[in-house]
C-alpha cells in the first residue's frame, strides 16, 4: 500500500538551494544582458537590426526556461527531475540558437577593414559578447544538468517568507517588465511591417501612424 502512495519531498540540501540560486542568477543576468542592449538602443540612439533583435529573443527565452524553474520552486517548492529538463531545456536550446545568431552577425563583419555594426563595450562588439555568453551558458547549463538528479525532488525553502522567496519574486517580475519593455521596442521600430530593414535608421510606427513625416 505504500508504495502506491506518492513519496515524501527530499529535505532541501546545499546543492539543491545552489541550484535555485543559480536559476535565479541566470534569469537575471540573460535578463540584464537585454536592459543593456535597451540601453544602447534608446540612451545611445542605436537602432538593433534583425539579428539584433533575434538575439534578444533567444536571451529572453533563455530567461524564461530558468526562470521556469524558479517559478515552479515558488508555487510548488520541490523541482522534479521533469522540471528541470523542460526549464534547463528550454533554455539550452535558446543559447544554442542566439549562439548561432551572434556567430552568424560576426561572421557578416569579420573582414578585414569592416568597423562592425554598432558601438562596443570592452573593445568588442555587443553580438561577439552575446556570442561569448551564448557559448559559456552552453556549458554552464551542462553541468546544472549533471547534477540535477542530486537535486531532484527535494524541497527548496520558498514557501514562507525570506532571501529565497523574495529574490525569486523579484527576479521574475524583472523578466516580466523587460520582456514587455522588449515587445514594445520591437513594435516601435518595426512598425506595421512583417520585416525590419537589414539597417534600421527610425521607428517605423511612428511614420506608421503619421506622427512622424
Amino acid at each position: 500500500m505504500s508504495s502506491l502512495l506518492p513519496e515524501a519531498p527530499l529535505e532541501s540540501g546545499l546543492l539543491a538551494r545552489a541550484q535555485y540560486w543559480f536559476a535565479c542568477f541566470f534569469t537575471a543576468g540573460w535578463t540584464a544582458v537585454v536592459c543593456g542592449g535597451l540601453f544602447y538602443q534608446f540612451g545611445l540612439w542605436e537602432y538593433p537590426c534583425p539579428l539584433c533583435v533575434v538575439q534578444r529573443m533567444f536571451m529572453l527565452l533563455a530567461a524564461v526556461g530558468a526562470g521556469y524553474v524558479v517559478r515552479t520552486a515558488l508555487t510548488v517548492g520541490v523541482v522534479t527531475g521533469r522540471d528541470y529538463m523542460t526549464g534547463w531545456g528550454m533554455a539550452l536550446v535558446a543559447v544554442m540558437g542566439g549562439s548561432f545568431t551572434a556567430w552568424r552577425q560576426t561572421m557578416l563583419h569579420i573582414l578585414p577593414g569592416d568597423k562592425g555594426y554598432g558601438s562596443t563595450a570592452l573593445g568588442l562588439h555587443l553580438y561577439v559578447w552575446a556570442w561569448i555568453l551564448f557559448s559559456a551558458s552552453v556549458v554552464a547549463i551542462g553541468v546544472v544538468l549533471a547534477l540535477a538528479h542530486a537535486t531532484a525532488g527535494r524541497t527548496v525553502p520558498t514557501a514562507a517568507p525570506g532571501p529565497h522567496r523574495t529574490a525569486g519574486i523579484l527576479v521574475l517580475g524583472f523578466l516580466g517588465l523587460v520582456l514587455a519593455v522588449n515587445v514594445v521596442a520591437v513594435f516601435l521600430e518595426e512598425g506595421f511591417h512583417w520585416f525590419l530593414p537589414d539597417d534600421p535608421v527610425r521607428y517605423q510606427f511612428f511614420y506608421d501612424v503619421g506622427i512622424l513625416d
